[in-house]
C-alpha cells in the first residue's frame, strides 16, 4: 500500500499549469514540521513537493496561498528523467488524491510559534484542554 498523509504550510503560492492535452496541474511545496527538535533545540521541517491534477488542481490553485496550512492525502511517486546535459535526475513527490483546509481562510499565517498551534485543527470550539494528571493508577 502506498498512502501518504501530510499536514504543513505552503512555502509559496501554488504553480498552476496546463498540459498540452489541456489537463490542469497544480504543484506546491509543503513545509512539514518534524516531530522532534534538533540537538540545538530548533524546530526542523521537511520541504515536500506535492502535485494535484484536474478539478482539485483548479480549486487548490484558486484557494491556496503562501503560509496556508493544509492536509493532503496521496501517494509517494519517485520518477526519473534525463536532463538537457544527459544526466539522470530523480524526482520524489506526493501525487495528491485529496486535500483539506486546516484553518479558516481569514486566519492566515501566524508567524509566532505559540499562535500557530492554538488553532491547528479547527476544533477550538470543542472544549478546553485538560491538564495531565500524574496520579493515573496504571
Amino acid at each position: 500500500m502506498n498512502k501518504v498523509i501530510l499536514m504543513g504550510r505552503l512555502t509559496k503560492d501554488p504553480d498552476i499549469k496546463y498540459t498540452q492535452s489541456g489537463k490542469v496541474v497544480c504543484s506546491f511545496t509543503l513545509a512539514v514540521n518534524r516531530p522532534f527538535l534538533s540537538k540545538n533545540g530548533a524546530r526542523e521541517a521537511d520541504f515536500i513537493p506535492c502535485v494535484l491534477w484536474g478539478k482539485m488542481a483548479e480549486t487548490a490553485g484558486n484557494s491556496f496561498a503562501k503560509g496556508h496550512r493544509v492536509l493532503v492525502e496521496g501517494r509517494l511517486q519517485i520518477r526519473s528523467y534525463d536532463d538537457d546535459t544527459g544526466v539522470r535526475r530523480w524526482v520524489t513527490e506526493i501525487i495528491c488524491s485529496d486535500f483539506y483546509f486546516i484553518e479558516k481562510k481569514n486566519q492566515g499565517y501566524q508567524s509566532q510559534q505559540g499562535q500557530q498551534d492554538a488553532y491547528c485543527s479547527g476544533m477550538e470550539d470543542m472544549g478546553q484542554e485538560v491538564p495531565f494528571d500524574e496520579e493515573i493508577p496504571f
